[in-house]
């Protein structure tokens, strides 16, 4: 029965990899990458709780106009009455960018807590984006008059430019200085692999390379216009000693009418590296 059930949820993930990036329904599909792991699982409770934040932040946000009077709402729904708080402690679990784990734990990472954040925000009417902001995933809040940027692991703090600037630089160095693109909003495809990045990027660590292969082949679902990841994908089964699944995923993408060849040299390139290696 998990194995159906697995199926399932990987046939809802590649519906989601074809839908306008509009209609994603963020939280959600969210939940659907954790639940990869355990089928089993009823996303009903999680889902109702989803409800229950977008109803409370509603109840109590009512009216507002201000950024600041909106986050006040948001801090006193999700981070102090349902008790959300960044994991600082144990930073790297990667149950943190799990939202079904971080729903169950009530902490996680900036971009997991972030997606409750954006969830959280558009039932009220709010308009919340991810930024991409790098190594530390935050937030802009934009009301009529006035916006936003903020940080969902610290309880949507809202950030001046000297507290931005301070992130940066811890981040990514002392000698780090601001770039446009940072403050560029992603879609709501690109947070959701930031969020999978996380995992991949732990496995990796961990040279858990079956493991990773399983966290790509989602985010492959997802975002099945991704060369970066079919490529990624297809050296993690070249590193498993697997050329002929490496050589199928990456003839795939490039034989697709939707992928030009010309578009895609390095993959070219490790197509012929592999097809080498196997002769």
């Amino acid at each position: 029965m998990a194995d159906v059930g697995r199926e399932r949820i990987l046939g809802l993930l590649e519906r989601v990899g074809h839908q306008e990036d509009g209609e994603i329904d963020l939280a959600d599909t969210a939940l659907l990458l954790g639940a990869v792991d355990a089928p089993e699982t009823d996303l009903a409770p999680a889902r109702r709780h989803l409800d229950q934040l977008r109803n409370d932040v509603v109840e109590l946000g009512r009216g507002a106009l201000e950024a600041e009077e909106a986050l006040a709402a948001l801090r006193a729904v999700i981070y102090e009455k349902h008790g959300y708080r960044g994991d600082s402690e144990t930073y790297d679990d990667p149950h943190n960018a799990n939202l079904l784990h971080v729903i169950d734990r009530k902490k996680g990472l900036p971009v997991a807590l972030g997606i409750l954040c954006i969830h959280t925000a558009a039932g009220a009417g709010w308009d919340m984006k991810g930024l991409n902001f790098p190594s530390h995933f935050l937030l802009r809040l934009e009301m009529p008059a006035e916006r936003a940027i903020v940080d969902p692991f610290d309880a949507c703090a809202n950030l001046d430019a000297a507290a931005i600037r301070a992130r940066l630089k811890e981040m990514l160095g002392g000698n780090a200085e601001f770039n446009p693109s940072y403050f560029e909003p992603v879609s709501n495809r690109q947070i959701l692999l930031r969020l999978q990045n996380n995992i991949k990027l732990r496995a990796l660590q961990q040279e858990d390379f079956d493991r990773a292969v399983e966290i790509l082949s989602a985010m492959v679902l997802i975002a099945p216009q991704e060369g970066d990841l079919i490529s990624e994908r297809a050296v993690l089964f070249a590193r498993r000693g697997e050329l002929r699944a490496a050589i199928d995923t990456l003839s795939k993408f490039l034989d697709r009418g939707d992928a030009a060849a010309e578009d895609h040299p390095d993959m070219i390139a490790l197509l012929r590296d592999l097809r080498g290696n196997l002769n």
